[in-house]
């Protein structure tokens, strides 16, 4: 049902494709029409978007001005204080600051509802537009409102995806929005295009979950689309609505692309047209000879109901393979929970086979990917008049707005899921995150979410516990629910699909959101809850590093969440130096002890004190390094961690990643790869060093407690250099190695060099 090219390709008339094995042959069946790949990759609708909203004047080196920001209340807060710190006055483009992460106010006390307040006040004073708790999820709202054909849109979530909708839209880290809050530019090579050619049309059961994880399964592992902008054409486009385009959408942030963009048409028209703004809409197509970097071919017919088991999207399989090769599958789960829990608890599914059949205790149809209209509608077709039990499985729905809230009860679809004994809950993004509807302890839970990585359910390894996710799509998880529990794909189920139409009413949101249209307002004073705290200052990069190895992780990918957990620690994210003690909280509990140990050296040379008696550990190792390096140490020398991960930064884009790290005295990253563009630049605007190492991470010169010395490393980025000698310190001797430093903007280096963003901004 996917099949990947391992070459480029021309696309002929939206239609035909040409993959170039041989460039002359290209140009034999072409003729007249041929146009060279420099000329033809110009006719992706990429390229146009891009050219539009560049401001270098060079297509090869972007600086990009976006149309529109967008926040959640997880991360809008930490932004506005970076940009106010660096001399924030107004917000010079709209900025929506929704409140759908951070909605169950009881957690934490009263410091979710502080942070509302604060993004309220922000939105007066500054001229921005604020979504009060439970009206939308992010993504939802930014569908609804702020999308537009040909625009750019950039949001401080990882999933902000609006391509088939006709907007480029890229998730990063809150630096970046920073830089547009203070008319600055998201600098970047150009991406490659990807060509994602659909054809066929997916069988009645089938839905944009299911597309979604036959594509992460074939493009994650290898890396195939890696950074680049996913462009969706073909005739297949045409036989899907506008609600299936999105679902499949969101999700292609699972693949690791930087961004995508679809085809438009009358079912987007009709989309912009039933939501009162039919002026966004923008036809778009690729022209009528575009090259392609490479292809992707997806044929709908052949899609089938998919499941992705833990504990990654890319981990799928067909519903039919589960249910056929049950014990093989599962068993198969259970080798990788090895590497993904390190063995810290006991974890085994092969309980949950009942009478032959894969029994789930929870399922959920949620937030961004699962929450939409059709999904939703779907689903009660399939449990019409059906009853979920009264056993241990449970269904909760949560609508991504209220609007479609409204639709579903006055077309009746609220009340056929709820007299299944389902509950219909409010917009919240909660169960995507670990936020909301934790399952118990070695639970199963099948979900229309974006993500399923260890813990993101809630659950807390620390503590002995763990729980598994497996993403469905919402017809398959409602087919579940009628069977009792028991697994099940919607292609299974006769259902009578209603395919009702949707009407979008906006007094919801004219009745309930704050809308400044752009007037700022300087006489509103900020309001602060306890917990919102500024960032602490932060030391320029010094001419010489003493670097102490706090962590080593040897998983094939670490995420985000590993690196600072969601969930109940969300609360924190509005309050830096209380956030960073969760930080690798998951993965490696002794991690912030370390980090801190090293700091105290840190924080003596801030003070004009001696860091070798703060830290006695780092005396014999500077008495090693001056055999060699005799100056360093001498006023010159910064000391702090770093951790060593093979392929960090894969899932959200939560700047904290980063961040925490700095705020425990972190100053470098160490990587044989980073697992995506924005978790490298999140290090960078928090002025850590993201080297890399070609070394075999099995075989490493350095591990955990080793102390590396890099000698001249400020005089390093200032000259540009890509390979930085460093030395392990072994005893009373230095052992070479070699770090890789990849390329970095001018303004990256000056970043770095002044120690974080903020300073940057402050001179």
């Amino acid at each position: 049902m996917v099949r990947l090219s391992n070459t480029p390709a021309y696309l002929v008339d939206g239609k035909d494709v040409i993959e170039v094995k041989d460039e002359k042959e290209v140009q034999a069946k072409l003729g007249s029409r041929y146009l060279a790949p420099e000329e033809a990759c110009k006719n992706t609708m990429a390229y146009s978007i891009l050219e539009a909203h560049n401001t270098s004047g060079n297509m090869d080196k972007l600086k990009i001005r976006f149309d529109k920001l967008t926040s959640h209340d997880i991360t809008f807060v930490g932004i506005i204080q970076t940009a106010r710190a660096s001399g924030l006055e107004k917000f010079p483009m709209p900025y929506v600051l929704t409140n759908c992460h951070n909605s169950l106010c009881a957690v934490g006390g009263t410091i979710n509802e502080d942070d509302h307040v604060f993004g309220l006040t922000c939105a007066k004073k500054y001229g921005g537009v604020y979504v009060p708790p439970h009206q939308a999820v992010i993504h939802q709202f930014a569908r609804e409102m702020l999308a537009g054909g040909g625009k750019m849109i950039l949001g401080s979530d990882s999933h902000t995806r609006y391509g088939a909708l006709g907007t480029m839209a890229m998730g990063e880290g809150g630096p970046e929005l920073v830089k547009q809050l203070l008319n600055k530019t998201y600098d970047i090579n150009r991406p490659q295009v990807v060509g994602i050619y659909l054809s066929g049309k997916p069988i009645p059961g089938v839905g944009p979950q299911d597309v979604a994880l036959a594509l992460i399964k074939a493009v994650f592992a290898n890396g195939y689309v890696n950074n680049k902008v996913l462009e969706f054409v073909g005739p297949g486009v045409a036989n899907l609505s506008a609600d299936f385009r999105i679902g499949v959408d969101v999700m292609t942030t699972e693949t690791t692309c930087l961004s995508s963009i679809w085809r438009t048409d009358s079912e987007i028209k009709d989309f912009y047209d039933i939501h009162g703004r039919s002026e966004d809409y923008k036809e778009l197509n690729p022209g009528d000879v575009t090259y392609y970097d490479s292809m992707v071919y997806i044929d709908l017919d052949k899609v089938r109901p998919m499941i992705a088991m833990p504990f990654h999207p890319s981990n799928a399989y067909t519903i039919e393979e589960v249910n056929k090769n049950l014990k093989d599958v599962l068993a198969d789960c259970e080798k990788k929970a090895l590497v993904s829990l390190d063995g810290q608890v006991e974890y085994s599914l092969m309980d949950k086979i009942v009478d032959g059949k894969f029994y789930v205790e929870q399922g959920i149809i949620a937030g961004c990917a699962g929450g939409g209209f059709e999904n939703i509608c779907a689903a009660a077709d399939i449990l019409d008049g059906a009853s979920i039990g009264s056993d241990e499985f449970t269904l909760s729905v949560y609508p991504a707005s209220m609007p479609i809230y409204m639709e579903l009860v006055k077309n009746g679809a609220a009340a056929k899921i709820m007299q299944t004994g389902a509950v219909l809950k409010t917009a919240f993004c909660g169960p995507c995150f670990g936020a909301g509807d934790t399952p118990s302890n070695n639970g199963f839970s099948i979900r229309h979410s974006t993500r399923n990585f260890p813990n993101r359910e809630g659950s807390k390894l620390q503590n002995g516990q763990i729980a598994s996710v497996a993403l469905m799509d919402a017809r398959s998880i409602a087919a579940t629910a009628a069977n009792k529990g028991f697994l099940t794909a919607a292609t299974d189920i006769d259902a009578k699909y209603s395919n009702p139409k949707y009407f979008f009413d906006k007094t919801i949101y004219e009745n309930r959101v704050f809308d400044s249209h752009g007037k700022a307002d300087p006489s509103v004073e900020v309001k602060f809850g306890p917990n919102i705290k500024d960032w602490p200052a932060m030391s320029a990069l010094p001419e010489n590093m003493l670097l102490k190895v706090v962590s080593e992780i040897h998983d094939p990918v670490t995420t985000t969440d590993e690196l600072i957990p969601s969930g109940e620690t969300s609360s924190y994210r509005s309050n830096p130096i209380g956030l960073a003690e969760f930080a690798l909280s998951r993965k490696d509990p002794a991690y912030v002890g370390r980090a801190k140990e090293v700091r105290k050296a840190q924080e003596a040379i801030e003070a004009g004190t001696c860091p070798l008696e703060a830290v006695p550990e780092i005396k014999p190792v500077m008495e090693a390094v001056n055999k060699v390096f005799p100056e360093a140490g001498k006023g010159n020398l910064g000391i702090g961690s770093t951790i060593f991960a093979v392929k960090p930064g894969d899932g959200s884009a939560r700047e904290q990643a980063a961040s925490c790290q700095k705020v425990l005295g972190g100053w470098a990253n160490i990587a044989n790869e980073y697992a995506t563009k924005r978790y490298r630049s999140n290090l960078i605007n928090w002025g850590m060093l993201p080297f890399i190492t070609d070394e075999d991470h099995e075989k490493l010169s350095f591990a955990n407690g080793d102390y590396i010395f890099i000698p001249q490393i400020r005089k390093a980025i200032e000259d540009k250099l890509t390979d930085i000698k460093a030395y392990v310190v072994k005893g009373s001797d230095l052992k070479e190695i070699n770090l890789k430093m990849g390329e970095l903007t001018p303004d990256e280096r000056d970043i770095i060099l002044k120690g974080c963003l903020i300073n940057y901004y402050r001179g």
